[in-house]
C-alpha cells in the first residue's frame, strides 16, 4: 500500500466551492479514499476482515491486535503514569517519553526520536520529498496520513468527541491531551525541579529553562530564552502589546492561554474537575492546590513559628503576623476584578 498514490485517490475531482455542498463532497471523498484503500488491500491478499469496519488483514494476529481498537481494551498499562495501550510496543515506545530514550538516530544531522517510524517521517525533511498535494489550498505534505488529516481543516470534519464535555478534534490524539483537562493528571514529571505536566510538549517547553544554552536574549531587559518563541511572548511585557481581547468585557492579554482562563469567568465554564469531591474549577492551577487538601500534604513552613501550610500563598499571608506588613492596598476595579476571578473558581 506504500506505493499508492493517494493523491489520487483523493482528488480525482477539481476543487469545491465553500457551499456546504461543496463541504459534504470533500467528506464523500475522504470516505471514498478509505472505501479504495480497503479494496486495494483486498486484492493485496488481506484475507481477514474486521466485521466492525471492513478493514482487513493479511494474519489472524493482525486482525486480532485491530480489534482490539473497538472493543476498548487496553491491557498495557505504564506503570509510571498508568496510561494503557492496546498494543505491547506502543507501550515500550510510551516508556521512553519517561526515560527519555530515543535510541533512533538520524545519519545526516544526528537528531533522535523515541520510535523508527519517527525517523523514517524525519528522514523525509532532509530529501525534500512531499508527493501529496491538497487540492484546496496547494499545500503539500510527506506522507498520506498528513494529507487526510489536513484535509479536515477544509471539511470540518472532527470525528472524535470528548466524553465528558463534548468538545471535537480532528486527531485521536489531540483527544487523548484533551482528557487531561478534565482528570487534571499531570504524569509528566520535570527530572531537574518535580515539576508536572499533562503533556509531553509542555515538559519539553519546561525543560528548556533549565538549559544552559539560551541563545535568545530581550534587548530591553537582557533575559535569555531557549525558543525565539518564548523571546517573542516576553517583549509583549516591554511593548505592552496584549493582541488577545475579552469579547464579553473588552479586557485585553498579552497570551492566549491568560485569555482563555479570563473568559471562563463569564461563560461560567469549570472543565477541571477533582476526582475526589467532584468539586470544579476554571483553571488548573486552581485544582492544583485544591487537590493538596484531599492529600494533607503541608509542604510549606513558617520559619518563625513552624506552623505549616499547603499553599504558598496563605504562607505569604501567614508571615505579616510576624512581620506586620499590611497588604497592599489596590484599586476598586482590581480588587472586583480578583475576587470574581476567586468565585469562578
Amino acid at each position: 500500500m506504500s506505493d499508492v498514490p493517494v493523491t489520487l485517490l483523493l482528488t480525482k475531482k477539481g476543487p469545491r466551492s465553500s457551499s456546504p455542498a461543496g463541504a459534504s463532497e470533500w467528506r464523500f471523498r475522504e470516505e471514498q479514499h478509505r472505501l479504495q484503500k480497503r479494496l486495494l488491500s483486498h486484492r493485496a491478499g488481506k484475507l481477514h476482515a474486521c466485521t466492525d469496519c471492513g478493514k482487513a488483514f493479511v494474519s489472524r494476529s493482525s486482525l486480532a491486535l485491530h480489534t482490539a481498537t473497538h472493543t476498548g481494551e487496553r491491557p498495557y498499562r505504564c506503570e509510571t503514569c498508568g496510561k494503557a495501550f492496546t498494543q505491547s510496543t506502543n507501550l515500550v515506545i510510551h516508556r521512553r517519553i519517561h526515560t527519555g530514550e530515543k535510541p533512533y538516530t538520524c545519519a545526516v544531522c544526528g537528531r533522535s526520536f523515541r520510535c523508527s517510524s519517527h525517523l523514517t517521517t524525519h528522514a523525509q525533511t532532509h530529501s525534500g520529498q512531499k508527493p501529496y498535494v491538497c487540492q484546496e489550498c496547494g499545500k503539500t505534505f510527506s506522507q498520506a496520513t498528513y494529507l487526510v488529516l489536513h484535509g479536515r481543516i477544509h471539511s470540518g470534519v472532527r470525528p472524535y468527541a470528548c466524553t465528558e464535555c463534548g468538545k471535537a478534534f480532528s486527531r485521536m490524539s489531540s483527544l487523548g491531551l484533551h482528557k487531561s483537562v478534565h482528570s487534571g493528571e499531570k504524569p509528566f514529571a520535570c527530572k531537574e525541579c518535580g515539576k508536572t505536566f499533562s503533556r509531553p510538549a509542555a515538559l519539553s517547553v519546561h525543560s528548556n529553562t533549565h538549559r544552559r544554552d539560551r541563545p535568545f536574549e530581550c534587548k530591553e531587559c537582557g533575559k535569555t530564552f531557549g525558543y525565539s518563541s518564548s523571546l517573542t511572548t516576553h517583549m509583549r511585557i516591554h511593548t505592552g502589546e496584549k493582541r488577545y481581547k475579552c469579547e464579553h468585557c473588552g479586557m485585553a492579554f498579552a497570551q492566549s492561554s491568560t485569555w482563555n482562563r479570563h473568559r471562563r469567568t463569564h461563560t461560567g465554564e469549570k472543565p477541571y474537575a477533582c476526582q475526589e469531591c467532584g468539586r470544579t474549577f476554571h483553571c488548573s492551577s486552581y485544582l492544583s492546590r485544591h487537590r493538596q487538601a484531599h492529600s494533607g500534604r503541608k509542604p510549606y513552613t513558617c520559619e518563625e513559628c513552624g506552623k505549616l501550610f499547603s499553599q504558598v500563598g496563605s504562607l505569604k499571608d501567614h508571615r505579616r503576623i510576624h512581620s506586620g506588613l499590611k497588604p497592599f492596598s489596590l484599586p476598586p476595579y482590581i480588587l472586583t476584578f480578583a475576587f470574581n476571578e476567586r468565585m469562578a473558581s
